[in-house]
């Protein structure tokens, strides 16, 4: 029994029965993706959706109508706005106008239309700005006209000037009844649902923050409820449909691969035991023949494909006729090459092989079985062939060596131009050597160093920078406290009145604590930055020591009038650092926040895990306006108000700096408008693992 299926597996007419089951496979996947493609009208995306607001077609839709108004409220705005020429920007009047002096780019847009249009040397530049502005007027009217066409959605769009509505709804509280909306008003702008935003700019900047008039502008839209009822109806009916055929695609499919692997499997073969290979008739044609039929009918399908389905459209019995036989013999012509592979005789029987092979052997067997005569006539007769080969081909190969030196020669003189004018001193020349041979690795090693020793320079070109400007910093606030210290103790010396002499302790009090804290933060700077800092890592409780020390400034919070927001996880987070290096970079920060924030502003301080490390964000309003880069900040004795009123010393962000980077963790401030934001990496350690070690 076990030996009569096994011949019934590998059976002529179980082979005939499998391919033509999987031709049959192939006419239910055309049949099946045709009307899948009729029902969804090309919006194959409906299988993978969930609903019909989260789908691609209303999506589209949704974008279309957004993307109309916006023309028209931001482009075009009227119909005289049109004719007068507005809608033509100056590249295009550069681009149209032949004289290049016809355009001045100082003048009005409005001017310049006026100017080609009446002063216009040429009449061609006149009748191409005509149609410009008659083809912009076409489109104009062709956008309302498409509005006008259906009832919804709703719309209300205005900028204080042109309106363009078919509801007598203004008011945006309105539109936020509406299931679907979007709301432009201003510079703010809001869609629902959510799913809606567009995954490019469309509603983002620039286009959402428009030339003209930006606070008069506003965009209402608005579908109604029986309107997406009645849409997501239709669309689940396409859904339900398209979704049946699908999963007969999804049969089709796996019943062709099923079936192509059983032919490929037993192809050549009469049971799975049977280790030779039983070759057809038709497996004497070549395999580099069959291979060009393979490419060849490929190439005419999708050709007559293409052809057909853009002069015919899409026809059933077109697509069947073509594809049906194409797909039998490109299968047939496969496992004839399949065979092949199995009996090892892929190259061996390629009509090339057979040729050069025979050749080989034919000159091989006369000077094997021939005569001394018969050997010299074959060297005889070979040679001169060989010769004239070498001599026919000896001026090209001559010519390329020739051409390689050459070239070889000029990329090394490049080179050797290159380095000496960098030798000069002229640090911006790059070697620019196409290819990836030595020379051109040479060149870019070349350069590599050019820009090391580039940076090198600008690095201590901005260490000069630096040290000029911490002696000047250094001397301006240190001397303003030691002015005061003189000039109060030489007033003190005089002065018999107690209280004024009572006032000028107090300012001796408060101007020695200044200088001392001036050297303080000077001599931690030093220390930090060398390194020089004993620093004792451990598991530290990062809510708990935000939390401590928020409380031990408290005092402070509510003289500035500040508000402090903690965002913080539930459960615990724990970091490795050193607790009071930890908590003096965090009370740096904290008194940068203090001195330069706005009163009366908040306070965000988040934590966050983020795998490997935990981020504590601190982040502020400030109150002077910020007009340094965040690099500029973190150099010594640099504060945010250029007066340098302020209390702060300029060091507690480099301080901050040095500190977290002593504890293998990372500093960043960013800013952002008046926008402060600092930002402390500390790697993390796991909460489980904190818990045992505890």
């Amino acid at each position: 029994m076990a030996t009569k299926l096994k011949k019934f597996s590998h059976s002529i007419f179980v082979k005939i029965v499998v391919f033509l089951l999987m031709i049959a496979s192939v006419a239910g996947l055309i049949y099946t993706s045709l009307n899948i493609f009729k029902i969804t009208n090309g919006n194959i995306e409906i299988l993978f959706e969930n609903s019909f607001i989260e789908s691609s077609s209303f999506k589209i839709e949704f974008d279309y109508t957004i993307n109309q108004l916006t023309d028209l409220i931001d482009i075009y705005k009227s119909e005289e706005n049109i004719l007068e020429g507005n809608t033509i920007d100056n590249d295009e009047l550069e681009m149209y106008s032949y004289n290049d002096d016809a355009v001045d780019s100082e003048t009005s847009l409005t001017d310049e239309v006026a100017e080609v249009l009446v002063d216009s040397e040429t009449d061609a530049t006149s009748e191409i700005i005509q149609e410009r502005i008659a083809d912009e007027l076409k489109d104009f009217k062709r956008i309302l006209k498409n509005l006008e066409l259906e009832d919804e959605p709703i719309y209300y769009v205005t900028d204080g000037k042109n309106t363009f509505s078919n509801t007598k709804q203004t008011k945006k509280e309105q539109f936020e009844n509406y299931p679907v909306y979007y709301i432009s008003e201003d510079y703010d702008w809001e869609i629902y649902p959510s799913t809606l935003h567009p995954n490019h700019s469309l509603y983002g900047y620039p286009e959402i923050y428009r030339s003209a008039n930006p606070e008069d502008t506003k965009i209402f839209v608005g579908y109604t409820e029986d309107y997406i009822d009645t849409l997501s109806k239709e669309w689940n009916v396409n859904k339900t449909a398209s979704m049946k055929e699908f999963y007969v695609l999804l049969v089709c499919a796996a019943i062709f691969i099923l079936s192509f692997i059983y032919l490929i499997v037993t192809t050549g073969r009469d049971s799975f035991q049977d280790k030779s290979v039983h070759m057809h008739p038709f497996d004497k044609l070549y395999v580099d023949f069959n291979l060009i039929i393979i490419l060849f009918l490929t190439g005419i399908w999708l050709i007559s494909i293409d052809h057909m389905l853009f002069y015919l459209g899409i026809t059933n019995w077109t697509i069947y006729a073509i594809t049906l036989p194409v797909m039998a013999i490109l299968m047939i012509l496969l496992l004839s090459l399949t065979r092949h592979l199995k009996n090892k005789t892929f190259f061996k029987h390629s009509l090339f092989y057979t040729i050069v092979h025979g050749l080989y052997l034919f000159v091989k067997d006369i000077y094997d079985s021939g005569s001394v005569g018969i050997k010299v006539v074959i060297i005889v007769i070979l040679y001169p062939i060989i010769t004239t080969a070498s001599l026919f081909f000896f001026p090209i190969t001559i010519g390329l060596a020739v051409w390689f030196a050459l070239k070889q020669v000029k990329k090394f003189k490049q080179i050797q131009e290159g380095t000496q004018l960098m030798k000069e001193g002229n640090l911006q020349h790059q070697i620019n050597l196409e290819g990836k041979g030595e020379f051109a690795k040479l060149a870019s090693n070349i350069n590599r160093i050019n820009e090391g020793f580039k940076q090198a320079v600008h690095n201590e070109l901005k260490n000069e920078r630096m040290k000029t400007e911490l002696i000047t910093n250094v001397s301006h606030d240190i001397r303003t406290p030691l002015t005061s210290l003189i000039t109060y103790t030489d007033l003190l010396k005089t002065e018999t009145d107690p209280e004024k002499i009572q006032e000028y302790i107090g300012i001796l009090d408060q101007k020695s604590k200044r200088l001392k804290g001036l050297t303080d933060d000077l001599f931690a700077a030093a220390k930090a930055s060398s390194g020089d800092i004993p620093v004792n890592l451990q598991q530290i409780d990062l809510v708990a020591l935000i939390n401590q020390g928020i409380g031990e400034v408290s005092e402070q919070i509510t003289a500035k009038k500040l508000i402090f927001k903690v965002n913080e996880p539930t459960e615990k987070v724990y970091v490795t650092a050193d607790g009071k290096l930890l908590w003096r970079s965090i009370e740096n920060i904290l008194s940068n926040i203090f001195n330069y924030a706005l009163e009366g502003s908040r306070v965000y301080i988040d934590i966050t895990n983020q795998g490997d490390w935990t981020l504590i964000s601190f982040k502020n309003i400030s109150k002077y306006e910020l007009n340094v880069t965040e690099e500029e900040l973190m150099e010594r004795f640099k504060r945010g108000d250029d007066s340098r009123t302020s209390q702060g010393s300029g060091l507690g962000l480099s301080i901050t700096k040095s500190l977290i980077e002593n504890q293998n963790g990372k500093f960043k401030i960013k800013i952002d408008g008046d926008l402060f934001k600092s930002m402390i990496y500390l790697p993390s350690v796991d909460h489980v693992d904190s818990h045992e070690n505890e």
